[in-house]
């Protein structure tokens, strides 16, 4: 069955049909100005696609080209990337790089970034699935519902040259089928039955390390996780909701995992996008190594393997960060680009300044992108004569 038209893997084929000047049209209609930005991310975009298609040991030679976006708040840094992400269907995290800590201190470490991305990752390739699967996942819950509607074991069917079914069974066959017309009519809507749901039972536990701390939880959750096991609870729902309960209950059964991990790590390690918000914050070095900013330059120290391309351990195994597409941005209005360690800056070798926006632009973002507040005004009022 062919997925959705909205789904999201309808997009992941974006890239391959449109030029970086189509692409810049399509970030037209939701970002106003910042022509320099839009034109460097689709062509950041655009050479994605084109790596796929060379053979595959040249593949590995050709490392993304990543950006640093610079400008001052609200001038639509974040919103470009999200949007290209969308329009990729590429999976996309947004951190901010002031969050996080050099090794030794409290906080998170950078490596978690790169499991953020494989999260969001599996999550993408499993709605897909589940879309894929949806019209199999309905019949099966439909057919659970009909058990629960008429209880008792379904009449056998007969083998060629057997007796002829019973009256009876032909009865209940006649009986389940008029259920199936009603439950599909919505003239059962307001009844009621008894549904078996399951929860997972997890322990409140917090693990506090300065290293791999959010291995260590990833690693308790699923020890005690398996521990405790799955509690079952009986819940009375109405139909409707209890067609969503089982519907979402087969799509697990017929969804193959190992296959939608496989898939997220290869479109997390070929497509992903790490947006890095606020990096500006980490420029610079300490002076006397000591104070509240005392972990700044141990921070871009870090961070400079996995931009470089290296190993994360994640709970969906190794992920490589080779060509992982990071974007950066920030406003520098107290430190400047150059204030960061050299090995860093090299790896950003596409830097674009965002203009402020004035008076014009904010009319403009009122009344001409696609979701904006007179586009939203019209679509909800009532039409006239």
């Amino acid at each position: 069955m062919n997925p959705e038209p909205n789904s999201v893997q309808s997009s992941t084929d974006a890239p391959s049909t449109l030029t970086p000047r189509e692409i810049v049209g399509e970030l037209d209609r939701y970002i106003i100005g910042q022509e320099a930005a839009k034109r460097a991310v689709a062509i950041a975009l655009r050479n994605r696609w084109r790596r796929q298609q060379v053979a595959p040991e040249l593949r590995d030679e050709i490392a993304p080209k990543n950006i640093i976006l610079i400008g001052p708040t609200g001038v639509g840094k974040t919103e470009i990337a999200r949007r290209l992400a969308r329009l990729a269907g590429a999976p996309f995290v947004k951190v901010e790089a002031s969050k996080y800590t050099e090794v030794g201190y409290v906080g998170r470490d950078v490596e978690s970034m790169v499991r953020d991305l494989m999260e969001v990752g599996v999550g993408l390739v499993r709605e897909e699935e589940k879309a894929r699967v949806q019209v199999r996942a309905r019949q099966a819950a439909e057919e659970r519902l009909l058990d629960l509607l008429l209880p008792g074991d379904p009449p056998p069917v007969p083998a060629p040259g057997a007796e002829p079914a019973e009256p009876g069974e032909d009865s209940r066959s006649r009986t389940r089928e008029q259920l199936r017309r009603l439950l599909r009519t919505g003239q059962l809507d307001s009844r009621t039955v008894e549904l078996e749901t399951v929860e997972r039972q997890s322990p409140m536990l917090e693990i506090f390390s300065s290293s791999g701390i959010e291995e260590m939880d990833i690693n308790f959750k699923d020890m005690f996780g398996n521990l405790v096991g799955k509690k079952k609870k009986l819940r009375r729902v109405t139909l409707p909701e209890a067609t969503e309960l089982l519907t979402e209950q087969e799509a697990q059964k017929l969804i193959d995992m190992d296959r939608v991990v496989r898939d997220a790590r290869q479109r997390v390690q070929s497509g992903g996008i790490i947006f890095l918000d606020e990096i500006d914050k980490i420029a610079g070095r300490e002076a006397g190594g000591h104070g509240p900013d005392v972990s700044r330059e141990g921070v871009q120290r870090d961070l400079l393997p996995i931009v470089e391309g290296s190993t994360v351990t994640t709970k969906y195994g190794q992920v490589k960060t080779d060509h992982i597409l990071f974007i950066a941005s920030g406003a520098f209005h107290a430190t400047k680009v150059s204030d960061l360690i050299p090995e860093l800056q090299g790896r950003f070798p596409i830097r674009v300044e965002l203009q402020p926006l004035g008076a014009a632009e904010f009319s403009r973002i009122l009344t001409e992108p696609k979701n904006s507040l007179s586009c939203s005004t019209r679509s909800s009022s009532p039409r006239r004569g």
